[in-house]
Parts: structure tokens; sequence; C-alpha cells
């Protein structure tokens, strides 16, 4: 991984499904600046792209006046990833599981189930603005 010259890029959406396009272009301007390989921008493209989706359909229920807020921060070995919305927020551990049979054909837990495959750590926190999923990358593997 370069030496990144900006170590925090920010990135404001409206609450609306098509600011999920967004994604592709924050990340490609984070890789830019700090050159990831291959494995670790598909990793980041899916469990971003799940985050906002996340965040904009369920967390704010694609109310185009409220934003998702997303942040990434530089640190040494690892890109730290934050989407907050202004969600009244989930309860993390409640997800079911979508490899288990009974959950195979319902349409919801399978992006926290990706973040979760393939992030190094996720975190679920109620903030101040609403609902806070963290998103943690080594970039040191």
């Amino acid at each position: 991984m370069a030496k990144a010259a900006q170590s925090i890029f920010r990135l404001s959406l409206r609450s609306v499904p098509k600011s999920i396009g967004r994604v592709e272009s924050y990340l490609t301007r984070i890789n830019a600046a700090i050159g990831l390989d291959e494995i670790q921008m598909h990793k980041l493209m899916v469990s971003l792209t799940e985050a906002v989706n996340n965040a904009i359909l369920h967390g704010n229920a694609s109310d185009p006046k409220k934003r998702v807020m997303v942040r990434c921060e530089v640190l040494p070995g690892w890109l730290l990833f934050q989407v907050t919305d202004q969600g009244r927020g989930f309860r993390a551990d409640l997800v079911r599981n979508p490899l288990k049979d009974e959950n195979l054909h319902r349409e919801s837990g399978r992006g926290v189930f990706l973040m979760r495959t393939l992030m190094d750590k996720v975190e679920f926190e109620h903030v101040e603005e609403g609902m806070q999923v963290r998103l943690w990358l080594n970039t040191n593997k």
C-alpha cells in the first residue's frame, strides 16, 4: 500500500437508491491515493456498497431529506470506514444468518453477513446522528 497524501476521505449522500452508485467513484479516489490490491478493492466495494445500501434503504427509509455520511480514515495498517445514517438503528445481534435453511429465501440479512465475512472487523453502534457501521480492513494482509 502506498503512502496516502490524504488520511481522511468523506462522502455525503442523499438517501435515494441512485446515490449507491457513488460508492465506486469514492473508492476509486481512495485507491488512487493509497494503492489497494484487487482483492482489497473487491472486499471494500461489496462491503461498503452493502453498508450504504442498508443505510439508505433501511436506516433512512429512502427519505431524500436524510443523509448518509461515509468517512474513511487511513490508519497505520488499517482502513476504517464509517457509514452513518439518520435512522433509528437496529440490533445487529438479531440479524438472522442467511445460510441457515429457514433463512435462505429471506430478502434481508445478506448485507450484514457479507460485511462480516469480507471485512476484518465490523461494528454497529447507535450514535447521536443515528446508526453507524464501522468497517475495518487490515491493509497489511
